[in-house]
């Protein structure tokens, strides 16, 4: 009994460094952005903007085909294939960083995150018990949070480095500065990724994974669930407001940077490091959100949140550089709590089909392949600065969630006030 429970939550702290390779990876392309369009010569921002709605759209096509995949194949079978895509993705960017090429490493590597991000949750719950899946889902947000904080200081450590020269930091520096072109020293990351990626695969090839058997809610369903969910208007409402906060998201992130060098002349090394904060306040955020949501009604706290992230947002727009660096991460704190507010009020408004409901907001993370490339478009013809401000259109969208929401169940509160 103790070997099998000590062997269960190993596979817990595996699939937390999981997580924070996903996140590491996935979140690096907003700090990216100034070194792509300077690099690249991009003569249009929309073409920046494109590299994360490339990876976006990845999640559009994989996320209910990951489903079905996982109920047909061992779990080990999706995490093998799900890390080697990124793998190979990563390796290709790096032996030929061009922009085309790396359009098609965003998409390759979006189709191995969608399959990973599909098994790891009922893998979670399986080897940690269903009486701990709440925390290690909080706690796996967390490390997501975290891995999204540094990545953008190991970027700026790498480049640093490297344009230094790499010979006098180390060993793993000088051979980096030896297969990285010594003009495109970020190209180094990918270089990174996967030598990580290559560990990670040997390990899953290594580690004996626990059986999962899917709930009800985790499964994909049949075509007669889809097309009966599609005729419920609140499924169609929870799919945009799922849509609305990633595209609200990366609208955000994959731009800071480069409006922080474009208004307020930072430059790229540190402008990323606000994006690590960004990243890093919304893991406050979601500590704050939990909190929250045992003490008020789930719509309230949108409502609240979303006026916050608007405000901050005009805020880091139209206020002083100092006021840019404090506010973007406000941003992030607020908008934490809206992926798992949407998605668990969106799940308690309908009666039954859960797995495919899931399915359905799931496949709203493809918002992240419009938030970005919407903002990059306007910016060619408006600005990057009044650009940004299209955010406030999805955020309202959040906001109208806190007053049109009818859930069926809500959110479980604990009452402050003594009982007479």
């Amino acid at each position: 009994m103790t070997t099998t429970r000590t062997r269960s939550y190993g596979i817990v702290g595996l699939i937390m460094v999981f997580w924070f390779v996903i996140s590491f990876i996935t979140n690096i392309m907003g700090p990216l952005i100034p070194d792509i369009i300077s690099n690249f010569k991009l003569s249009h921002l929309w073409m920046a903007g494109f590299i994360p709605t490339s990876f976006f759209l990845a999640y559009a096509v994989m996320s209910i085909p990951a489903g079905i995949m996982i109920e047909k194949w061992s779990e080990k079978t999706v995490l093998l294939i799900g890390f080697s895509m990124p793998l190979l993705a990563s390796l290709l960017f790096a032996l030929a960083p061009k922009y085309e090429v790396l359009l098609v490493s965003c998409f390759i590597i979006g189709l191995g995150m969608a399959m990973l991000q599909t098994v790891i949750n009922p893998l979670k719950r399986v080897a940690g018990g269903e009486e701990n899946f709440a925390f290690f889902s909080v706690l796996g947000q967390l490390v997501f949070g975290l891995a999204s904080f540094v990545s953008p200081f190991v970027y700026s450590y790498l480049v640093t480095a490297l344009s230094a020269g790499g010979a006098a930091h180390g060993a793993l520096l000088s051979l980096l500065s030896k297969v990285t072109p010594p003009e495109l020293p970020w190209v180094s990351l990918y270089w990174v990724f996967a030598m990580v990626l290559a560990v990670i695969i040997v390990v899953v090839a290594l580690v004996s994974f626990p059986k999962i058997k899917l709930e009800e809610s985790e499964k994909s369903g049949s075509l007669s669930s889809y097309l009966d969910l599609l005729k419920n208007k609140y499924v169609i409402l929870f799919f945009f407001g799922i849509f609305a906060y990633v595209a609200t998201e990366q609208g955000i992130a994959n731009w800071i940077a480069e409006f922080l060098r474009a208004y307020h002349n930072v430059p790229p090394v540190d402008g990323v490091k606000v994006v690590g904060w960004f990243w890093g306040a919304m893991s406050v955020g979601c500590l704050v959100g939990l909190l929250a949501m045992k003490l008020f009604d789930v719509r309230d706290i949108l409502k609240v949140a979303a006026v916050g992230a608007i405000a901050f947002l005009i805020i880091a727009l139209l206020g002083s550089t100092k006021v840019a660096m404090v506010a973007f991460p406000l941003i992030a704190f607020f908008i934490s709590v809206m992926f798992s507010s949407i998605m668990s009020t969106g799940l308690n408004s309908v009666s039954n089909h859960h797995g495919s409901f899931a399915g359905i907001l799931c496949s709203g993370i493809a918002g992240g392949a419009v938030g970005p490339l919407v903002v990059g478009a306007l910016a060619d013809i408006i600005g990057l600065q009044w650009a940004m401000l299209f955010i406030v259109v999805p955020l309202a969208y959040i906001l109208s969630i806190g007053f049109w929401a009818r859930p069926l169940i809500n959110n479980k509160t604990i009452s402050l006030r003594k009982k007479k």
